[in-house]
């Protein structure tokens, strides 16, 4: 008997949620396959079974808390594929309809019963990584058990269109009901384990910061009219798309060096001024915000840029990231143009004490001298930053940089 255990997740994290189970009882797993889904306060995680085998315990269901150690699954080596073992009769000491004690004092939980087609781990991975539909598979398994080559015929006889999904699974289904509270019908949904760290990281971060916000705005002609020129050249050679980001990550680089501070944070009384630049860029996920970071930045050029930020996108759409992709970072960009903002202010991504933020780029009419007036893109940019370290005089200096070096992108490519 082998048990599964929640292993070592992060140095912040002791504790998760499970999500879904991706195998059954019976199912029979190889050394590396994903076995359970398990949401942590940053990443949804597959644990894999580090042997080869058949399960025939799960002791946790979906939306149980599990601690890291905890055992969550029992595999057996020598037993029989699709068999769960049986129970054994009770002893005479014992009343028939008495439980029987469990092994370690676990209790073995059966599995949900789903319409969810019986397939390998293997099986549903590479379905959930292609957005097949299990129940669309054929099979010629006898016992009518889906394997990876099942999956591959599957998509050579099928245009394969969607985005990958990933499965969703509910602890608890979401029910509309007349609330006794209000009188009138309402739904009740519990908080995502990410939902609930993110609303008190939020609300920690204003009470233990200073936070103030300064603004300014940014005529995005210069870079418009550059991308413009060069996003087909910029195509062809990179394999990439010349976005916005690019631009404000270099600007944002080049103005953290003149004001080291917003590169910085707070250890007790102590100041830790970063000499690395490790930008975290948000990302609207559909668990929540998350903030993969984009490491080293000021060693990248305008592609490796954009294309680590294309890779984290994706994966943070796919609910893929992984914890080293979120740890760490010395400053953030936030871009709410991409919904329409037209200003806000951003909050602080604790530890950091600076975070820019990005609006949605709009014609206004702009004085480009005492006689002529055009219409410019313009967009309104935001500094959030902490006041226990830096000062206003320090702030309103940075984002007046940024500003500077956004309306001079030659500048930047300059640099590389």
């Amino acid at each position: 008997m082998i048990e599964i255990k929640v292993p070592e997740l992060a140095e912040s994290i002791s504790e998760g949620t499970i999500s879904q189970w991706l195998i059954n009882i019976g199912d029979k797993v190889s050394k590396g396959d994903s076995v359970v889904e398990l949401e942590t306060d940053k990443v949804n995680i597959e644990l894999n079974a580090e042997y080869s085998g058949v399960i025939t315990k799960v002791l946790k269901e979906p939306g149980d808390t599990v601690e890291v150690g905890d055992v969550i699954a029992v595999i057996e080596e020598n037993a029989a594929e699709g068999v769960t073992p049986a129970v054994p009769a009770a002893s005479p000491e014992k009343p028939a309809n008495e439980p029987l004690d469990q092994p370690s004092g676990h209790q073995e939980i059966e599995l949900p019963k789903t319409d969810r087609p019986i397939a390998s781990p293997a099986a549903r991975k590479m379905a959930r990584e292609l957005g097949i539909d299990l129940n669309q598979v054929s099979t010629r398994d006898p016992l009518g058990r889906i394997r990876p080559e099942d999956v591959k015929a599957h998509t050579s006889t099928t245009n394969v269109t969607e985005e990958p999904k990933l499965e969703k699974v509910s602890p608890k289904p979401i029910t509309q009901q007349i609330d006794a509270e209000f009188d009138k019908p309402v739904e009740r949904v519990k908080m995502s384990r990410r939902r609930q760290t993110i609303a008190k990281r939020l609300v920690e971060v204003q009470h233990t910061a200073a936070m103030l916000t300064t603004f300014n705005e940014v005529d995005m002609t210069a870079i418009m009219d550059l991308r413009s020129k060069r996003k087909d050249v910029f195509f062809e050679k990179h394999g990439v798309r010349l976005g916005f980001m690019s631009f404000f990550t270099k600007a944002v680089v080049s103005a953290l060096k003149q004001f080291p501070l917003l590169n910085a944070e707070i250890q007790g009384d102590e100041l830790i001024i970063k000499k690395f630049y490790d930008i975290g860029i948000a990302v609207a996920a559909p668990e929540g915000l998350v903030v993969p970071v984009v490491r080293n930045a000021n060693q990248k050029n305008f592609a490796e840029i954009e294309q680590e930020i294309s890779e984290l996108g994706k994966k943070a759409r796919d609910n893929a990231l992984t914890l080293k992709d979120l740890q760490g970072g010395t400053f953030t960009i936030t871009n709410g143009g991409v919904f329409g903002s037209l200003m806000s202010t951003p909050i602080l991504n604790s530890p950091q004490v600076g975070i820019l933020g990005m609006h949605k780029i709009q014609l206004r009419p702009v004085a480009i001298d005492k006689e002529r007036m055009e219409n410019r893109p313009m967009m309104y940019i935001a500094l959030s930053y902490d006041h226990r370290i830096v000062d206003g005089k320090e702030a309103v200096s940075f984002l007046a940089a940024v500003k500077e070096l956004l309306e001079d992108p030659h500048s930047l490519l300059l640099e590389g």
